[in-house]
């Protein structure tokens, strides 16, 4: 099997556009990815596109890839429609790294666009809970509402129900959140850090939705969420596209101007029915990332984690080896994770602050990690970075994510 490379990367500033649809958003992207590559077009082989809400928004609920690409000119090569809610766009790049890699084409594009910026604002924040099992909704929430009875954190008394006027995954989210801080003792503060760095970095970021920087102490003044989250340590609602172009090793030989990131490991996996104590999801799909690649945790140079959520990063900083679980409070509070850190986390800005149009959010890991990798990132470059690990959840079913693909790409 051959070896893949990332070749070509394109993104818009993910922001409110009430403006453009996700059909052109995803016509500029893979323009840029094209660009990027030094390629026409007619190159690619195969194209795999991924998005959520389409149907939902404006009744495109079939052959989305289809429809997008061939009204730029792109028609005739296999286009497969990728939907794995949050964790699609990184699914489609999966698919594409699959087909390369089996050797069935040299050339393939991976595409995420999403809309979800609404005037009915109730409609962009309910669209996420098909994100769940909907057929089982009550009963999670249900779920949800008698484990929070069961943790000792005091909890604000004038917190307003789950899902109500906030897209429900806060609610789990803050669920995580509360267990972490009854099991292990982390803090309020310590999430407000998290999200304070991730705004930093965010205002070294012209892609991120949000610019401004924040201290800790604006973060937790900020207006509540769901306990212990305030709105600032929430992915906001958004827009936006990222794409890549992926090509085998004998493709890149051809390519002269090539500035290629090899794809070390691609990894997609899904959760499983355990409890809170049980192993995560991303514990379980970074061991196999890190085998694959050859690598440890402390091997990767900068990682960009899906924090929908302040807790999502501190959690996932645990879950990929990067510290000991129950520490990722106190790991962040060290520094550890900020630029010019031992192990810098969401240079981007993180979904947080560079954005959560979801069917786009995993090719935006991977476009920061690329511009890291080549060292083309500005203010917010990581000095020295030689390995970078992307990790990009999907929806959720019990205590986690439904779905999760892993990527560890690598400078070449």
């Amino acid at each position: 099997m051959t070896d893949v490379f990332i070749i070509g990367l394109g993104m818009i500033r993910f922001n409110k556009y009430p403006d453009r649809t996700v059909r052109d958003m995803a016509h500029e992207v893979t323009n840029l990815a094209l660009k990027d590559a030094g390629l026409d077009k007619t190159a690619l082989q195969a194209a795999y596109f991924s998005n959520t809400f389409w149907g939902m928004f404006a009744n495109q609920h079939s052959i989305r890839g289809q429809v997008a690409l061939r009204s730029m000119g792109i028609d005739g090569i296999p286009v497969t429609n990728v939907e794995n809610a949050c964790a699609g766009a990184s699914t489609a790049l999966h698919l594409a790294y699959t087909s390369v890699r089996a050797g069935m084409v040299d050339l393939a594009l991976a595409v995420g666009s999403e809309k979800i910026t609404d005037p009915d604002k109730v409609k962009s924040l309910t669209a996420y809970a098909t994100c769940m099992d909907v057929d089982n909704f009550e009963s999670h929430i249900n779920m949800m509402m008698e484990l929070n009875k069961t943790f000792s954190v005091e909890i604000p008394p004038d917190q307003a129900p789950p899902g109500d006027g906030r897209s429900i995954f806060m609610d789990a989210y803050a669920m995580g959140a509360k267990w972490h801080m009854d099991r292990f003792g982390s803090t309020q503060r310590q999430l407000a850090a998290i999200c304070a760095k991730n705004h930093w970095h965010g205002s070294l970021n012209p892609m991120a939705q949000y610019q401004q920087d924040m201290t800790v102490d604006e973060v937790l003044a900020d207006k509540p969420i769901a306990y212990p989250l305030t709105r600032s340590m929430c992915a906001p609602v958004g827009d936006g596209a990222a794409a890549a172009i992926v090509c085998s090793e004998a493709y890149l030989k051809k390519l002269a101007a090539a500035r290629p990131i090899k794809i070390r490991a691609s990894v997609l996996g899904s959760g499983t029915d355990r409890d809170l104590d049980g192993v995560d999801i991303g514990e379980r799909l970074s061991k196999q990332a890190y085998d694959i690649a050859g690598v440890g945790p402390r091997d990767i140079s900068l990682a960009e984690l899906h924090d929908a959520t302040s807790y999502g990063e501190l959690h996932q900083t645990e879950a990929m080896g990067f510290c000991p679980v129950g520490e990722g409070g106190p790991w962040a509070e060290s520094g550890a994770t900020k630029l010019g850190g031992q192990q810098p986390v969401n240079t981007s800005g993180g979904l947080e602050c560079r954005g959560h149009p979801i069917g786009a959010s995993g090719l935006a890991q991977i476009y920061e990690i690329g511009v890291q990798l080549r060292g083309e990132a500005g203010p917010r470059q990581v000095e020295g970075a030689r390995l970078g690990l992307a990790e990009n959840g999907g929806g959720n079913i019990g205590v986690e994510e439904a779905a999760m693909c892993i990527h560890i790409l690598e400078k070449v």
